[in-house]
């Protein structure tokens, strides 16, 4: 198949316009552009379909970089002449050459989602480089497609443009405009945020009539005048909450914080990590990440040495770091030149946590005071302290693979220490997916 000619001249077939520009549908026709515009793929590969929607045939595809002379528009698709015929591609991943698309009204926008990433590219595709919180401003920069370019801690990042709204604007709910009330009692008040007085308060199950949202707050008709609602405290009406993996779980106890740990099999080093809360009885999730095992995956049965992640449930220990307490409920520990972990199976002091030097009292030990403990948190295995069961587990900082530990990014290992709450009982899972039935 020949490739499209970068600057093909590609002549307007319809003359009705008189300025340049988007023409409006009119019924079902489309109009044309008054004079030809240079537009430039953005997507790595970008279908050419036969009609205007994802249900026509593709014909070809056209890459990054790309330039198309473009016909005219209808609706979010762009005409254009494709290798002697006519085809249509999908505006949301192209732009006017030598521009970029401005956001639609604001340049400052608002996270409504609990935890979203920002990554280093406008895709899933691309690596997570941080992530930004419910209620945080963005600092828009520009729009590619479905994602947002936005100014992140000093460096370039792209976050979906699902999860943020313009600042002081609000959106229509997504589907419906009867919603029900999931708490025991929700205040409803005054203005969009908990810094508005109460006006009063409605109960687990009654239906409310809502408006608009506003950032992460429903607007409604409350006995006659205007009130607000959390959107974290209602759903729609006649839908169900989506089951989430840990609702089918049965050795939770009373545990309200859950970090689940999981790989698509035994042998592979990539993590998925997600955090949930119980919040009136009903599990939430908080956060998800990519994270790492140790190097050989997940062990079947841990050893000292052999470069695996366990797996099971366990409680969650003392918090650590090179630096002061990031702001964790946990007991937290700052780690000193001094610091080692024992990993001396014949030691008495096996699997636990001393000073240098060592005086004889073992005769191998890991050193604490190192980058990937910049910050952290113990797992509590093996605590029975059994010779040659595995030593010095940690969830902490990290991107490649570990000794045995799991890991992540340094924003999400803080992120998940400020979260997590000892009053919880917080557990951490860590299991291949085809496994999770056991807990």
């Amino acid at each position: 198949m020949k490739k499209l000619m970068v600057g093909m001249a590609l002549t307007a077939t319809l003359a009705t316009a008189v300025t340049p520009g988007f023409g409006s549908i009119v019924g079902n026709q489309e109009k044309a552009y008054a004079t030809t515009v240079t537009y430039k793929v953005t997507a790595s590969k970008l279908n050419v379909r036969s009609g205007a929607g994802t249900t026509y045939g593709i014909i070809g595809s056209v890459v990054k970089g790309q330039m198309l002379s473009v016909v005219s528009k209808s609706g979010s698709w762009y005409k254009i002449n494709y290798n002697g015929r006519t085809g249509y591609v999908s505006s949301d991943y192209v732009q006017a050459s030598g521009t970029t698309t401005p956001p639609a009204e604001s340049t400052t926008y608002i996270v409504t989602a609990s935890t979203l990433n920002v990554r280093s590219g406008a895709g899933t595709n691309y690596a997570s480089i941080g992530s930004v919180t419910k209620g945080q401003k963005l600092s828009v920069v520009s729009k590619s497609g479905s994602w947002y370019k936005i100014n992140y801690n000093g460096r370039t990042g792209y976050v979906s443009s699902d999860y943020v709204q313009a600042s002081g604007t609000t959106t229509p709910p997504a589907e419906s405009t009867t919603y029900i009330v999931t708490a025991s009692t929700l205040n409803v008040r005054s203005g969009a945020g908990t810094n508005y007085a109460s006006i009063g308060s409605v109960t687990k199950g009654q239906k409310l009539s809502v408006v608009s949202k506003s950032g992460s707050w429903y607007k409604i008709n409350y006995n006659g005048r205007t009130g607000y609602v959390s959107s974290d405290y209602v759903q729609a009406s006649a839908t169900a909450s989506p089951k989430l993996v840990v609702d089918s779980f049965k050795t939770l106890g009373n545990a309200q914080q859950v970090i689940l740990v999981t790989a698509d099999n035994y042998d592979t080093k990539s993590a998925k990590i997600q955090t949930f809360e119980k919040v009136d009885g009903k599990w939430k999730q908080v956060l998800t990440a990519n994270g790492v095992l140790g190097q050989k995956g997940f062990a079947l049965s841990k050893k000292e040495g052999d470069m695996e992640s366990p797996t099971g449930k366990y409680t969650i220990g003392t918090a650590f770091g090179r630096y002061a307490n990031p702001g964790t409920k946990l007991p937290y520990r700052k780690i000193t030149a001094n610091d080692v972990w024992v990993d001396d199976s014949k030691s008495s002091l096996y699997n636990t946590w001393q000073q240098k030097p060592a005086n004889g009292r073992w005769t191998s030990a890991e050193n604490m005071d190192i980058p990937a403990y910049d910050y952290g948190f113990v797992i509590n295995y093996n605590e029975s302290r059994t010779p040659g069961k595995g030593s010095a587990i940690f969830f902490h900082v990290g991107t490649n693979y570990t000794a045995g530990c799991t890991a992540t990014s340094k924003e999400q290992v803080v992120s998940i220490l400020k979260w997590l709450n000892p009053e919880k009982n917080p557990v951490i899972i860590q299991s291949p997916v085809s496994e999770l039935d056991k807990y």
